[in-house]
């Protein structure tokens, strides 16, 4: 008599952040954009190792030198000096951080406010609800620009005003994806069994219905951090936001702008920074889309 054992092969079920990966792996481009992101901010953290000069010292000898590949480039001055003599890679080296560091500010305040007011849109009557999205909907009606500009014109201009302005105009944004993810969500199955079931709203957003509203909203960060940091930089360029001698790349552009004709590397290598930034943005934010959202795709 033969005794026969029988195996049964298990199959391994990857977890939601090895799934995302898998398919966020697939689109070269935002594997490739992630890198340079990845390199962006490393160079932000490290600012302080990797710039040789103090990003506000001026080498009154060494105006308008151009970069190393010019002949009349040095190595001292990688991406050459501004016209007072700053070196242009120190300065451009502390503001990636300092670019970095302003969006960040913003993504996290108009987040939070964001998210508050959508979930309370969502579970509120109808008259808060109303008074809410009308308020959304005014704010989205005027360019999100024109409105920061407005706003810091109005209360100043300066680093922790221009923070404010944009953080503002970005909340409708968060309200508006964390809404129409939570309506979406209450309208399948397991939350109304879990309504009947005497959930309280608390327990059934975090448990059930927020972990499934987090893709839109992870999304939604990408995007609003590259908003905020063009918009940050814009108003520097206005004279509006960071002020000299901060060495944000937006201040960098408008210190620089009027010298583009006899030394456009001032104006062009800080735009190429601002560009690939927000283009490694915006890239990584499609692949995270795709990825975490692949029935939408």
């Amino acid at each position: 008599m033969s005794i026969q054992s029988q195996f049964y092969q298990q199959t391994r079920v990857p977890s939601t952040l090895a799934r995302w990966w898998r398919h966020y792996k697939r689109n070269p481009l935002a594997l490739i954009a992630l890198f340079v992101l990845i390199v962006i901010a490393l160079i932000a953290i490290l600012a302080d190792l990797l710039a040789p000069f103090d990003p506000a010292r001026q080498f009154t000898d060494s105006i308008h030198i151009p970069p190393s590949w010019f002949d009349e480039g040095t190595t001292t001055h990688l991406f050459g000096t501004d016209y007072i003599g700053r070196d242009l890679f120190s300065r451009l080296v502390h503001g990636a951080r300092l670019s970095l560091s302003l969006a960040s500010a913003v993504v996290v305040l108009s987040a939070i406010s964001g998210i508050f007011l959508g979930v309370l849109a969502s579970f509120s009557n109808y008259w808060i609800n109303s008074l809410i999205m009308r308020v959304m909907d005014f704010i989205l009606a005027i360019p999100s620009l024109i409105l920061a500009v407005v706003i810091v014109a109005i209360i100043g201009p300066g680093l922790p005003n221009a923070i404010y302005a944009v953080a503002f105009v970005l909340i409708p944004h968060f309200v508006l994806i964390t809404r129409s993810a939570i309506v979406q969500e209450t309208s399948k199955d397991y939350v109304t069994a879990m309504i009947l079931d005497g959930a309280s709203k608390s327990r059934l957003f975090l448990q059930s219905i927020l972990p499934n509203i987090l893709p839109p909203i992870v999304v939604q960060l990408t995007l609003a951090f590259s908003i905020a940091i063009l918009e940050i930089s814009t108003l520097g360029f206005l004279g509006l936001g960071a002020q000299a001698p901060h060495p944000e790349w937006g201040t960098i552009l408008s210190e620089s702008h009027h010298n583009i004709m006899f030394a456009p590397w001032t104006v062009a290598i800080p735009g190429l920074a601002i560009l690939f930034t927000l283009l490694s943005i915006n890239l990584v934010g499609d692949g995270l889309k795709d990825a975490m959202e692949p029935r939408q795709k």
